[in-house]
Order: C-alpha cells, then sequence, then structure tokens
C-alpha cells in the first residue's frame, strides 16, 4: 500500500470536487482525501498506484500539480502482529467463576449445589 501527497492548485470547491473524482477513478486507489492549510493537498492511499500518472491526469484536467510525498503503508495485519502483549505477573490471577444449579423442583427454593 502507498502514501501518496500531491500538492494541488485549487481555486474552488468545484475544481477540489473535479480533482477528488479524477483521483478517485485512477487503477488501484482506496481512498482518497483532503489536507493542508489551505486545502490544497490530495491524499492518495491504494496499492499498485501510479503517482507519475496520477499527478499528469490533475495537471491536464485541473491545474498545476506537484507530488510531494510517496510513502509505504503497512497494512493492519502487519501492525496487529508487531504488537506485542503485556504481562504482569505482579496481579493476582482472576478468581473462577463459580456456577450454582438451583433447581426449582426442589422442595427448598435455597437449595442450590456448586457444578
Amino acid at each position: 500500500m502507498k502514501k501518496i501527497v500531491i500538492r494541488v492548485q485549487i481555486k474552488c470547491d468545484k475544481c477540489r470536487s473535479k480533482a477528488m473524482q479524477l483521483v478517485a477513478e485512477a487503477d488501484g486507489v482506496d481512498s482518497v482525501a483532503i489536507e493542508g492549510e489551505n486545502k490544497d493537498q490530495l491524499v492518495i492511499v491504494g496499492d499498485g498506484v501510479d503517482p507519475a500518472n496520477v499527478t499528469l491526469v490533475l495537471r491536464k484536467k485541473v491545474g498545476r500539480a506537484t507530488i510531494v510525498k510517496v510513502e509505504e503503508v503497512k497494512k493492519d495485519a502487519e501492525k496487529k502482529s508487531e504488537t506485542t502483549v503485556q504481562w504482569y505477573p505482579n496481579y493476582p490471577p482472576c478468581p473462577q467463576t463459580v456456577w450454582y444449579d438451583c433447581e426449582s423442583s426442589s422442595s427448598n427454593p435455597n437449595a442450590c449445589s456448586i457444578m
């Protein structure tokens, strides 16, 4: 998975939605978001996305576009496998659960036996 940040010269909301639509139609794009102080950066996440091709399409249809950053993003499964579980040996173990079998058919309503 790649995370690509492209700065696009966006003048209005119509241009912003047009740029997002163009990027979303590209092959391999999973998600598109807008970031930056001026909301002029498109963040594209996907597998097999060609940053140069996306930038070229944006230049033709929207205006000036430059690649800011391209980085690899780890998947959630890889992140979960890297996390470690901490054990706290000084804590006492959890108490056992005791199950009671209270039969309503018995003559004594308070007669319950441990299972």
